[in-house]
């Protein structure tokens, strides 16, 4: 036997703004779905990089080896290997100069490096803001719905003398459906964000760790260079 209320039914039959609240829900749900696909994506290779530049980094290679061998390649560098080109393209031109104290040129890679990173960690959080205002306002916009298709609902039942659950059941129905769209939307978008924001605050901070690890050793190579400038001349 037959309950007589179809969800599809329902759809269709609700008021035109009821409709195009459930479009507009639908479409940031598609939305949504796309991004954590990406980001999902995009977040794995990042750490999948690090992992891999930091064996190769940390293998005993020659530094101005590990320069040569990423700026040959097709392409820009991304993740850690852009922080390393940063730093070592900014040493290297202190060095080419012979200017500076050891600390002017460890000042001089920091910075680099601290612009660097910035880039990398916005790289990273791009279109994690979208996923995060699909959870804050899609149940808000579902509410808005529910409460104009019950309110719809109500008025309609003022030109009856006799109202029955029957008769107002479909369109509390319909209107209730706004509510459970903007929660199918809400809930894997507040999910997504709060894993992948995990996910990033990790990387930054691996990046980070990097950044001050690398810096000191060139700070240790400028201060070998400094030294044997101050010997040469004297």
């Amino acid at each position: 036997m037959e309950s007589g209320l179809n969800f599809i039914d329902l759809i269709l039959e609700a008021s035109v703004l009821v409709q195009l609240v459930m479009l507009t829900l639908v479409g940031m749900s598609i939305a949504s779905w796309a991004i954590i696909f990406q980001r999902r994506a995009v977040i794995a290779e990042a750490q999948s990089d690090a992992r891999k530049f930091e064996q190769q980094f940390w293998s005993g290679m020659d530094l101005g080896k590990l320069y040569n061998e990423i700026t040959a390649r097709s392409g820009s560098s991304k993740g850690l290997e852009a922080l390393f080109v940063a730093g070592f393209k900014e040493f290297a031109r202190h060095k080419k100069n012979n200017t500076g104290s050891a600390n002017m040129i460890l000042d001089g890679t920091h910075r680099s490096m601290r612009v660097a990173l910035s880039r990398e960690v916005e790289k990273l959080e791009s279109s994690l803001s979208f996923l995060a205002t699909v959870g804050s306002i899609s149940p808000y916009i579902g509410l808005f719905g529910t409460v104009w298709g019950i309110m719809t609902a109500f008025i309609a039942l003022g030109n009856v003398k006799q109202a029955t659950l029957q008769m107002v059941a479909p369109g509390i129905a319909e209107a209730l459906i706004a509510t459970a769209m903007g929660l199918f939307a809400a809930i894997p978008a507040v999910m997504a964000y709060n894993r992948f924001a995990k996910h990033v605050e990790k990387l930054e901070v691996n990046y980070a760790n990097f950044m001050e690890e690398f810096a000191n050793i060139l700070h240790r190579q400028a201060a070998t260079l400094v030294e044997a400038k101050s010997n040469v001349s004297a």
